[in-house]
């Protein structure tokens, strides 16, 4: 079977939008005509503060990295405004577990910097994804996304590790990432690395598709305070966010912020609040302390409350047969990670880091706790001239506790799991500066399946200064989730009729299920043809086996006071399925003050399986182009389009089409005086409203409105 969504396609949407576009493009096109030519400098206001450092998110050649300073007590410092030639050492460290540049980065690889979010009013780690180049990322409500790389998209989507400072977010529990329980603040974000395709060598169980590792900037470097307000039209309510940071000793430093923000619901398909509004409060410590050259030493933690008006449909045998309406969950959770660094020299070192994670979210009547605790560490040494090796050893203990609803149970109610695992790379050089190969693996032990080899081998050519070749073969898997393995849910219950009895589709669990694997072939080329330009592509060719689906089995009667008709489907290691495709991203820096850029990705998906309805939730095309242009008075003037394929989206029974839409962003920041910015965003303007996903939660599909949202930074 072949799900490939055959849209209206960029070209025809752009013929239906093209009135709505030409506007601000000849708008655009004015500006940079007047714009001041060495982009950074003001003529009037005060300093410029906001060059437009890395405004691209790519990482290849061409970008502009947003320099530690940026978040100093005497307000942004001047951003590092680096050429493309020195740009192609920007550091990188999800790859290799160390610092890389992207030139030696043998890898399909992401950065999102803190001008990227700045510019484009990115206030949820989700939307700071839709920069990133064949990522799928799509709007379920006010408080959930979908979030996957290179297709098998979904409400939770089971094929991406996510990682925040390092600590894990993928809820072994149902096998996925619950994004609005991940409140970042932007502010505090260093960058975003974003690798596309299998990393389980280093990152272990469930990084198949790819790796996403936020990184949080030291509490050196956010030192003074801030005050950030925003507030818009629709979701964008009133939100507020205080942070200081200060000195308690010689080398230690601190930062607390705490954190408060309303999202109104969406728009429902009828018209009106879709009531799915998402508020809540959250706070933080941060300290760093540098007692020698040698050493740091990092302690965090955070603690967050939620408040989600939720639609749910919850099935019942008794007459109308679904208990519908607007449930109030409560979702909280809290973290604490330690972690010490220690050069033994440039080219060696150990990292120790510790952490315990509590998560408490509450959906559909179902309330759900894991608790879990992480002890990691690696070593870095060089062996012989030719060879960077690099290992390390990881030790994981979750405990999860399900209390039942009608619509979702475990069996058992509680589990726990032990993971022990470890891991060796080395990077060989066999010609300096032009070829490297990388070989390794990770080998892991879990309560569940037992023990798995996650091997890869990595080549890496550079036959010129502006150019690299490199190329992967990996293997990955990703374990059962608890509800894989353990659930019992109740979809739907079809009314009786005069000769059957009501019907009750359910889903059940398997406890002798085997992992997903993956064997994943990957090759790309960047290249930086000129001062102002670079360029890169990737292409991958994906073949899984024994992915895990359900499978239909025989009805069966089920007696009692309310007797029904059991339709049963059994999560079974079903069968395969090959997915390949390409991702481009280029850049342009028309004039010093002016910065385009462009990404599309192509994704192709077969299976056997009837029942592999997430193949078809990813869109077959996904096109943008973004700009980023200073103007005089301290302005920056930022747009970008997205076009995003039709898809297939499971919706719990089946499947919904979610037609290709367009979607246009428009921007405008202000420095008034170097401590203070202010910004307007209009997202989403090209429609009143479109769908994104689908959820399997309740057959209300929400959309996503026309916004308008404004922002006061304030640094002291």
């Amino acid at each position: 079977m072949t799900f490939a969504r055959r849209g209206t396609g960029p070209i025809g949407l752009f013929a239906k939008y093209r009135g709505r576009l030409l506007g601000p493009a000849f708008a655009l096109v004015a500006a940079a005509l007047i714009c001041n030519p060495e982009g950074s400098k003001a003529t009037g206001g005060g300093a410029s503060t906001n060059a437009p450092e890395n405004s691209s998110g790519l990482s290849s050649p061409g970008l502009r990295l947003h320099t530690s300073a940026a978040t100093s007590t005497n307000g942004p410092a001047d951003s590092t405004e680096l050429s493309l030639d020195q740009l192609i050492n920007i550091k990188v460290t999800s790859v290799s577990k160390k610092e890389t540049t992207l030139e030696d980065s043998p890898a399909a690889v992401t950065v999102i910097t803190p001008d990227d979010l700045d510019r484009f009013g990115i206030t949820t780690l989700p939307d700071a994804l839709r920069l990133v180049p064949g990522m799928d990322v799509a709007q379920i409500n006010s408080h959930e996304w979908a979030v996957s790389s290179r297709g098998f998209n979904g409400e939770f989507a089971n094929k991406m590790l996510v990682l925040i400072d390092g600590r894990s977010v993928y809820t072994t529990g149902f096998g996925g990432v619950l994004w609005g329980m991940e409140d970042v603040d932007m502010e505090d974000v260093d960058r975003i690395e974003v690798i596309r395709g299998p990393g389980g060598t280093l990152w272990g169980d469930n990084a198949v598709n790819g790796v996403i590792n936020v990184i949080t900037k030291s509490a050196k470097d956010t030192q003074g305070g801030l005050i950030v307000t925003s507030a818009g039209t629709d979701e964008d309510q009133p939100s507020a966010l205080i942070r200081y940071g200060g000195v308690l000793g010689t080398n230690l430093y601190y930062r607390a912020y705490v954190k408060y923000f309303n999202r109104e619901g969406l728009v429902a398909p009828e018209g009106g609040d879709a009531q799915d509004s998402w508020s809540g409060i959250q706070g933080g410590l941060r300290l760093d302390w540098e007692p020698s050259v040698q050493n740091k030493l990092t302690l965090q933690g955070d603690y967050y409350s939620h408040e989600v008006h939720e639609n749910q449909s919850i099935p019942s045998l008794l007459a109308p047969f679904a208990q519908t309406g607007v449930a109030l969950n409560h979702d909280s959770g809290g973290n604490i990670l330690g972690r010490w660094t220690h050069d033994f020299s440039d080219d060696s070192g150990l990292i120790v880091q510790a952490y315990y994670d509590y998560f408490n979210p509450e959906q559909i009547g179902v309330k759900y706790t894991a608790n879990t605790g992480d002890l990691d560490a690696q070593y870095r040494f060089p062996l012989g001239s030719r060879n960077d090796v690099i290992w390390g050893a990881d030790y994981r203990y979750i405990s999860d506790k399900l209390v039942p609803s009608y619509y979702l149970s475990f069996n058992p109610a509680q589990e726990q799991e032990q993971l022990i695992s470890s891991f060796v790379q080395d990077e060989i050089t066999l010609a300096p500066e032009r070829f490297k190969v990388t070989l390794g693996s990770k080998f892991e032990d879990n309560s569940f399946t037992g023990f798995e080899v996650q091997p890869s081998a990595r080549m890496l050519w550079t036959p010129t200064a502006r150019q690299s070749i490199w190329a992967s073969v990996s293997r990955a898997v990703r374990t059962p989730s608890i509800a894989d393995l353990d659930e019992r849910v109740n979809l739907e219950v079809i009314p009786p009729t005069r000769t059957a009895p009501p019907m009750l589709i359910s889903d059940f669990g398997n406890p002798n299920l085997e992992p997903e694997e993956l064997i994943a072939y990957e090759v790309g080329y960047r290249v930086e043809p000129s001062r102002r330009c670079s360029f890169e592509v990737a292409g991958f060719y994906n073949d899984y086996s024994r992915l895990i689906t359900g499978v239909p089995g025989s009805p069966q009667f089920e007696g009692g006071p309310l007797p029904y008709l059991l339709i049963p489907s059994t999560n079974e290691n079903a069968g395969p399925a090959r997915t390949y495709g390409l991702e481009l991203s280029a850049r342009w820096d028309v004039i010093d003050c002016w910065h385009l850029t462009a990404n599309w990705s192509w994704l192709e998906a077969h299976s056997s399986l009837a029942s592999s309805l997430s193949l078809g939730a990813s869109p077959e095309q996904q096109f943008q182009v973004r700009s980023a242009l200073d103007l005089p008075y301290d302005l920056e003037f930022n747009t970008a389009v997205y076009y995003v394929d039709e898809i297939q989206a499971p919706d719990g029974t089946g499947h919904t089409t979610i037609p290709s839409y367009v979607r246009l962003d428009v921007g405008v920041v202000w420095h008034p005086w170097k401590s203070l910015e202010v910004g307007i965003w209009g997202q989403n303007l090209l429609d009143g409203e479109h769908t994104e996903f689908t959820s399997y939660k309740t057959p209300l599909i929400t959309e996503v409105p026309r916004s308008v949202m404004g922002k006061i930074t304030w640094r002291f």
